[in-house]
């Protein structure tokens, strides 16, 4: 049976994170909190057919995607220059904890990111300075739960990794220890690896 990413941390992760920090205490070790996923409806929101077809069909899609139904998020006032009314429907939002999150981080690092055409690594500007991971996709299509001939919608998605760490880069070893591929030649850890 193959090992989960949930089962790796535990395992193999919280140990070797143990001996490079030089901490006992496995509660203040880096750790993945939860990932939120939000998506912009935009240009599509205006669209005649909007909430009888495409709309259905980007919240189908996305619950594929993510494994749980994303809430709506709707606009607070009306802005005439973008054609906007008030509690118009403008996004998608969800947050998954868990094992729904072990395993969305997991199909990020195994499947997704192998399936981006001229992927070379990921910004280390992505990383704030709290440690969070801030992802963007222009198109779902690189899941594989979507296939581009059946789909009928096109949306991308904004993804944030939220890390609980003491800083950002024992945030930034947290993550490229659970896989994630850091563009080389970047400056990303700073040389003591031990606490002050």
């Amino acid at each position: 049976m193959k090992q989960g990413l949930k089962e790796k941390y535990q395992k193999n992760i919280i140990p070797e994170l143990e001996k490079e920090l030089g901490v006992k205490n496995r509660h203040v070790l880096p750790k993945l909190d939860k990932i939120s996923i939000n998506i912009g409806l935009g240009r599509a929101s205006q669209s005649p057919n909007f909430q009888d077809k495409i709309f259905p069909e980007i919240i189908k899609e996305l619950t594929q995607i993510i494994g749980q139904k994303p809430a709506s998020t709707s606009s607070k006032k009306s802005i005439a220059g973008f054609k906007l009314r008030q509690g118009q429907v403008v996004g998608l939002k969800a947050t998954l904890r868990g094992e729904r999150m072990y395993d969305f981080a997991d199909k990020l690092v195994k499947i997704v990111y192998p399936r981006v055409r001229d992927f070379r690594g990921i910004d280390l500007k992505n990383v704030d300075k709290e440690g969070n991971l801030n992802l963007g996709f222009r198109d779902h299509f690189v899941f594989p739960e979507i296939s581009q001939e059946l789909s009928s919608v096109d949306f991308g998605m904004q993804i944030t990794l939220s890390v609980k760490s003491q800083n950002r880069d024992e945030a930034i070893l947290l993550l490229k220890k659970i896989g994630f591929l850091f563009k080389k030649n970047q400056e990303g850890l700073s040389k003591s690896k031990g606490r002050k």
